[in-house]
């Protein structure tokens, strides 16, 4: 009897979000079939799925040990958050060849389902960084006598929620510095920053309002800037590796000796990017927000303020009243409120179907923070966000109603 060939293997995941995307959490089902098509009759030992899911560190360093002699040092972790296996077709013994217990698929397309659950203990978010990863995937394995096993693998999303509509991340984030700028035996007067955002917490696709005031008092024309950072931070052998990343700037104006500029507000979005990943041993993604002053022929005056990306979006008037009155109760810079919030932005308009069907490939990068730098930046593809209403079914008459300007920075 001439058997068939096996046309196609494949492994595919059944989507229930609006982006037929497969992404889950923890405690989730993932569910999907094996699908194999084949042009004629074949006989078959089993048919197994292998779920795996971890995370993965890896770098090397050059090392000296004296005498002209140098070697790499080679520095790896892993923790697993998934392993799991199934048996679709056959038996657990597929390492002889008889021809006892087979199975015979005859030619077409078939479909074999298959289901696990995600462990419920908090799973780390899916990431590609620059020395580690998280990846979760289903292998698929068809045994037949005396042949070698085929194999196909299909990877899925995993992320760990993290909802922006907390106390923690809706407080305000805020700060002061000054410099004296020295030549010599010269001295300038001193240039003054204070900066302050609404909250820690933000989502992709948001605009951080920022609100500050640059004082200039030395000699020199500086510029004032703002700009986003993604740090990944990789554990191994007790060694550390971290890695910065730009995610997104904006240029204030020049500004002269003697000159002031206020930002009442100034507006800076946030591309699409993975969100925090704050629970993993070996790596983890955080953000912040720099705003700076760019002095030339010297070290930049900064204030670095942290950030969480998260993936719950903020809720439109939930979370009003503790949001308002946290920001009203800020006394020594007044910021511009909105009667209310502003709705999160439409999925549609930060993620295409392109970005989220697209792979992102990891390219080398700086590891200064000083200097253009180019993020690179996983593409993490999130679920829809909920619908936002204009209506507020229970309306807030005691929040504060009334638009504050941002009159000065507090004297010094």
């Amino acid at each position: 009897m001439v058997l068939g060939k096996v046309k196609s293997f494949i492994v595919s995941y059944d989507c229930f979000n609006d982006s037929n995307v497969p992404v889950f959490s923890s405690g989730d089902c993932v569910s999907g079939r094996v699908i194999i098509e084949v042009t004629g009759e074949i006989r078959v030992k089993s048919l197994k799925i292998h779920a795996k899911g971890f995370a993965k560190v890896r770098w090397t360093e050059s090392r000296n040990a004296g005498s002209n002699t140098a070697y790499t040092q080679n520095y790896t972790e892993e923790v697993e958050y998934l392993n799991h296996k199934d048996i679709l077709i056959g038996h657990e013994r597929d390492d002889d060849n008889s021809e006892e217990g087979l199975t015979t698929i005859h030619a077409g397309r078939h479909e074999y389902a298959f289901s696990l659950e995600l462990p419920q203990t908090p799973l780390a978010t899916s990431f590609e960084g620059k020395h580690g990863s998280v990846r979760y995937w289903v292998k698929a394995e068809l045994h037949r006598p005396w042949l070698l096993p085929m194999k196909t693998k299909k990877e899925f999303t995993v992320f760990e929620h993290i909802d922006i509509n907390t106390p923690l991340l809706l407080s305000p984030q805020a700060g002061t510095a000054d410099k004296t700028l020295c030549c010599w035996f010269c001295t300038s007067g001193p240039i003054s920053l204070s900066a302050k955002i609404e909250r820690k917490g933000y989502t992709p696709g948001e605009s951080i309002q920022i609100f500050a005031e640059i004082e200039n008092c030395s000699s020199r024309m500086v510029v004032p800037k703002a700009a986003i950072y993604q740090t990944q931070t990789f554990y191994a052998k007790g060694k550390m590796k971290e890695v910065k990343q730009l995610v997104a700037n904006l240029r204030g104006e020049s500004l002269s000796s003697g000159k002031t500029e206020t930002w009442n507000g100034k507006m800076l979005k946030i591309p699409p990017v993975s969100p925090s990943i704050l629970d993993c041993s070996i790596i983890r993604v955080e953000y912040s927000l720099m705003v700076y002053v760019d002095i030339p022929g010297a070290i930049n005056l900064s204030l670095n303020l942290p950030l969480v990306i998260g993936t719950i979006p903020l809720h439109p008037f939930g979370s009003r009243t503790s949001s308002v009155s946290s920001q009203c109760s800020m006394s020594w810079l007044s910021m511009g409120l909105p009667e209310r919030p502003e709705a999160p932005p439409n999925y549609a308009e930060i993620v295409t179907d392109e970005q989220r069907q697209g792979r992102l490939y990891a390219s080398v990068v700086r590891e200064e923070l000083d200097g253009p730098l180019l993020a690179y930046i996983h593409e993490f593809r999130f679920q829809p966000p909920p619908l936002y209403s204009e209506i507020d079914p229970n309306p807030d008459h005691s929040s504060c109603a009334e638009e504050r300007r941002l009159d000065a920075c507090p004297s010094r």
